[in-house]
């Protein structure tokens, strides 16, 4: 299950409205506080890849040291203007907008928790930590069970070290197994094509991390230097 399906879900299941809300196109501090406050009772506000605008903090603070910035401080990004600073989103979602009326949640979204400030994500601004791993065999066999009513095939032995040795979403793993109709052909005919997605991860998997290691390498050389 991927980020946007689990919040597709929440929605579902809540009966909350959802909202979608793009940091990058809120002018500043005072439209983001008027947009929040304008968000009714019972909703989901969803903040996709959180990390990205973290990251154009960043870039905008290293701009105004070096004074590369244009006469009027665009953003690194070509056509964004967005002046929303990282302590005005820390002070309203943690102030005023979470402790006023009505049932509200709010949901970032990275692909790099590692590398997010800890003042965003520690307990009591964000009351709940979910991680989407990558798929395992357990995994695989409750969607094997939902998707092709298996609860076992020989090719099972094969898929579960296939998932030991790559990285592969349970959303990449379900494209594989959905299938129209239902026959013991069809079945081993998705079995298969799980299995070659799985083969090509692991290669791509090993590939990338004999790059890295040829990357660490030639950093090392340049520093020995």
């Amino acid at each position: 299950m991927g980020k946007s399906t689990m919040i597709a879900a929440m929605e579902n299941m809540l009966l909350y409205d959802i909202y979608d809300l793009e940091l990058m196109v809120v002018g500043d501090n005072t439209e983001l506080r008027k947009l929040l406050m304008q968000i009714s009772s019972k909703s989901i506000t969803m903040i996709e890849d959180i990390n990205f605008f973290i990251d154009l903090m960043g870039q905008r603070k290293k701009m105004k040291k070096n004074k590369a910035a244009e006469e009027e401080e665009k953003d690194p990004i070509k056509g964004k203007t967005s002046k929303v600073t990282f302590s005005g989103l820390l002070n309203f979602i943690g102030g005023l907008w979470s402790a006023s009326e009505g049932e509200r949640l709010i949901v970032f979204t990275t692909n790099y928790m590692e590398k997010l400030d800890p003042t965003l994500i520690w307990r009591g601004r964000m009351d709940k930590h979910i991680e989407l791993s990558y798929c395992n065999f357990e995994s695989f066999k409750v969607q094997a069970k939902n998707y092709l009513e298996l609860d076992s095939h020989h090719l099972f032995n094969t898929i579960e070290r296939l998932l030991r040795e790559s990285r592969v979403t349970p959303v990449d793993v379900v494209e594989h197994l959905m299938r129209k109709n239902i026959s013991v052909a069809n079945t081993k005919t998705n079995l298969k094509s799980l299995g070659q997605a799985l083969e090509m991860a692991k290669e791509e998997a090993m590939l990338k991390v004999k790059e890295e290691g040829k990357e660490k390498e030639s950093s090392t050389r340049k520093e020995d230097r």
